[in-house]
């Protein structure tokens, strides 16, 4: 949105600076026009300080952004709210202060649900086409809980690869499903697939080829 306001100022650079100081946003690119210019006078008398229409675009409102942080004034945390871009392309929100592990919940799920909300705020209060993803961290959580999972994933497998039997793990969102399928296809001898729907949909690690297996437990 574009706003205009008319400053003044002993010199151009100083009505400038008065402009800047009074829209109070750091980065803003600022368009003037000179309406007067300054006159000195004589002996102090007959001077007048410059007049210029300074215009400007206001950044759009992060409408995610805005509602993480709302949430979290709101439940009195001293924490603090910050985006950024991440590396696929995606929103990056994060939270950091104290306290802020009431966000995560069991397993991320309060933290899921935030993000959903998050999702929804920023499909429908900005303009921005194509929309983006917006994922939500608090205090490094995401990678702590990926770097779990990659080691449940390693140590089921093994279980399955020893006793030659599935293993069925607890129920997991997609996010967390697809860490355990990207981790056990680098396993050889194992593969996944899920069951169940909806929030018991969970994944199953079992021999990758498992009459191959039985025949060489008979033969043994």
């Amino acid at each position: 949105m574009k706003k205009e306001i008319t400053v003044t100022g002993k010199t151009i650079d100083e009505a400038l600076s008065n402009a800047r100081e009074q829209i109070g946003l750091d980065g803003v690119e600022l368009e003037y026009d000179i309406i007067e210019l300054p006159k000195k006078g004589l002996f102090g008398l007959g001077s007048s300080d410059a007049v210029i229409k300074v215009s400007y675009e206001l950044p759009e409102e992060n409408p995610a952004l805005k509602l993480v942080s709302s949430l979290v004034s709101a439940m009195g945390l001293n924490a603090k709210v910050s985006a950024a871009d991440g590396e696929e392309g995606e929103m990056k929100l994060t939270v950091d202060g104290e306290g802020v592990g009431v966000l995560i919940g069991h397993h991320g799920e309060t933290l899921d649900a935030l993000q959903y909300l998050a999702n929804l705020a920023y499909a429908k209060g900005t303009s921005d086409k194509p929309k983006r993803r917006v994922t939500l961290d608090v205090e490094g959580y995401r990678e702590k809980r990926a770097e779990t999972l990659r080691s449940l994933a390693r140590r089921m497998s093994a279980r399955v690869l020893k006793y030659k039997r599935p293993v069925t793990l607890e129920p997991m969102n997609p996010y967390e499903r697809r860490i355990i399928h990207s981790e056990v296809q680098n396993i050889e001898g194992v593969t996944t697939h899920s069951i169940g729907v909806d929030a018991e949909r969970r994944i199953v690690i079992t021999l990758d080829k498992p009459e191959k297996a039985a025949a060489e437990e008979e033969e043994n």
